[in-house]
C-alpha cells in the first residue's frame, strides 16, 4: 500500500469538502481582552477582536488567577513531576476538589488534566466496572463522552436529542435488573440548547438508574455561584455526578467529576486515563482555584455577560442574520449551511475587518448545519458588537449569503 498517497488523497478530500483546518495564530495579550495579535502569514502582526473564544468571562485575564498562578511557580516550580500516585498529591489539587465538591454540593471531587479525559475516565470505568450495564446517551452528546462510553465496552442506546419520551421508551425496554447510566449535557456547545434535567432525573428515580451529568458550558455561568445550570434550577442534589472543566469559564484548564465520595473513589482507583497520566500542574490548579472562589463569590461577570449576549442576538436580528434558535444561553450559532462559505466569511471578518470568528464545520457539526459559533464575554462592548454585525451585513451584501442551516431563524 502506498500510505502516502493515502494521506495525501485524505487530505485532499477534505479541503474539497470544506472540512480541512486551519490554524490562525493568534497571541493573547493580557490585559486586553478580548483583543488579541494575530500573526499574519505574510510575517505582519495586527490586532484582532475575538469573538469565538470559550474563556467565556475573561477569568484566565482576571488578575486573581494570574496572581494565583505565579504566587504557586515561584513557591511549588512549573511541573507537577509525575502522576499522582508517583508524585503524590499537591495542596493545590485538595483545596481545588474540595472547592469544586462544595460548588456542587457534592461530597467528592477528582481532578483530571481536561474536561475530555475526565468524560473518557468516568464514563469509561464505570461502564466498564458495572456488570452488564447499559448508558443512556443523548445524540448531541461531546466526542468525550461518546468515547468514554464506547471504551467502557457497555451496552449504549442513544435517545433524540433532549427527547424524554423517546429516553422512557429505551428505559423501558431493558430489563429493571441491569444497571443504567443516563449520559447528557446541561448546555450544548454547537446550539446552545439547555437539557430538560428535571424530566430526565424522574426517569432516573423511575428506572432506577444513575445520572451522569456533563456541566462544560455551564459551570462559573449560570446559577447564583456559577454551579450551573443544575444549581440554577436547584436539581444539583438529583444528579449523582456531575462533570465540568476548568478550561472554560474558569479560564485556566483542567477537567473534573463530582459526586459521592464512594464513586469518586471508585474512578480514582480504577480509571487508567487517571492513573497512569501526569496530574495537573500546581500553578494551573492555583489558578483554577482562583478563578472558582471568585465566581462562587461574583455574580457580575456573568450578569454583564449576558446583557452583552441580549445585545448582539438583538442586533443580528434586526438585521435578519440568520441567528441559531434562542436558547437564553451565551452560545449565539449564526447559521450558514454550507462549508466553504461558511469558511468564506470567517477569512473575511479576519483579513478584512480585524474579527476573529472560527467556522465550525463537520464532523463537530452535521453536514448543511456548518455556522459561525459566537461567545459574547463581559467585554465585549457595544462599539465591538456594531463592529461584528455591520461586517456581517456588508459581507453578506458582496457574496449572496442565505443560510439553509437547521437552526436558522
Amino acid at each position: 500500500m502506498d500510505s502516502q498517497s493515502f494521506f495525501e488523497d485524505l487530505l485532499a478530500k477534505t479541503r474539497l469538502d470544506g472540512r480541512y483546518r486551519t490554524f490562525a495564530q493568534l497571541e493573547r495579550v493580557a490585559g486586553s481582552f478580548p483583543t488579541a495579535r494575530w500573526h499574519r502569514p505574510d510575517g505582519t502582526v495586527r490586532d484582532v477582536t475575538v469573538w469565538c473564544s470559550n474563556d467565556y468571562l475573561g477569568m484566565g485575564q482576571h488578575p486573581d488567577v494570574l496572581a494565583a498562578m505565579h504566587e504557586a511557580i515561584e513557591r511549588a516550580g512549573a511541573g507537577a513531576g509525575g502522576t499522582r500516585n508517583i508524585s503524590g498529591t499537591v495542596t493545590e489539587h485538595v483545596e481545588l476538589e474540595r472547592e469544586l465538591a462544595a460548588l456542587h454540593g457534592k461530597e467528592a471531587s477528582l481532578l483530571f488534566t481536561s474536561g475530555w479525559i475526565s468524560n473518557l475516565a468516568a464514563l469509561g470505568t464505570l461502564g466498564r466496572l458495572l456488570p452488564n450495564c447499559v448508558i443512556f446517551s443523548d445524540a448531541l452528546n461531546h466526542n468525550s463522552m461518546i468515547e468514554g462510553i464506547r471504551r467502557s465496552g457497555a451496552d449504549r442506546k442513544i435517545f433524540r436529542h433532549n427527547d424524554v419520551a423517546h429516553l422512557e421508551e429505551l428505559l423501558q425496554s431493558v430489563d429493571p435488573e441491569r444497571p443504567k447510566i443516563i449520559a447528557f449535557e446541561s448546555v450544548y456547545s454547537m446550539d446552545g440548547d439547555v437539557a430538560p434535567i428535571e424530566a430526565i432525573c424522574d426517569l432516573a428515580d423511575r428506572y432506577d438508574a444513575l445520572t451522569y451529568l456533563d456541566e462544560v458550558h455551564a459551570v462559573g455561568m449560570y446559577g447564583p455561584h456559577g454551579g450551573g445550570i443544575a444549581e440554577r434550577e436547584g436539581l444539583a442534589d438529583r444528579l449523582t455526578l456531575i462533570e465540568g472543566t476548568l478550561a472554560k469559564a474558569f479560564g485556566v484548564i483542567g477537567g473534573y467529576v463530582s459526586g459521592p465520595a464512594l464513586l469518586i473513589d471508585v474512578i480514582r482507583s480504577f480509571a487508567e486515563s487517571f492513573i497512569f497520566t501526569t496530574s495537573l500542574c500546581p500553578h494551573l490548579a492555583a489558578g483554577a482555584l482562583a478563578a472558582v472562589r471568585h465566581l462562587r463569590a461574583s455574580d457580575e461577570e456573568r450578569r454583564l455577560q449576558q446583557e452583552n449576549v441580549d445585545r448582539l442576538k438583538t442586533a443580528l436580528k434586526a438585521v435578519g442574520l440568520p441567528v441559531g434558535a434562542d436558547t437564553a444561553t451565551h452560545i449565539v450559532p449564526l447559521m450558514v449551511g454550507e462549508a466553504h462559505r461558511c469558511r468564506q466569511i470567517s477569512e473575511l471578518l479576519l483579513e478584512e475587518y480585524g474579527i476573529y470568528v472560527q467556522p465550525i464545520n463537520y464532523p463537530t457539526v452535521p453536514i448543511g448545519e456548518e455556522r459561525l459559533r459566537i461567545t459574547p464575554t463581559p467585554f465585549h462592548g457595544q462599539k465591538h458588537i456594531d463592529r461584528l454585525v455591520d461586517a456581517l451585513v456588508e459581507i453578506r451584501s458582496r457574496i449572496g449569503w442565505h443560510s439553509e442551516g437547521r437552526l436558522a431563524a
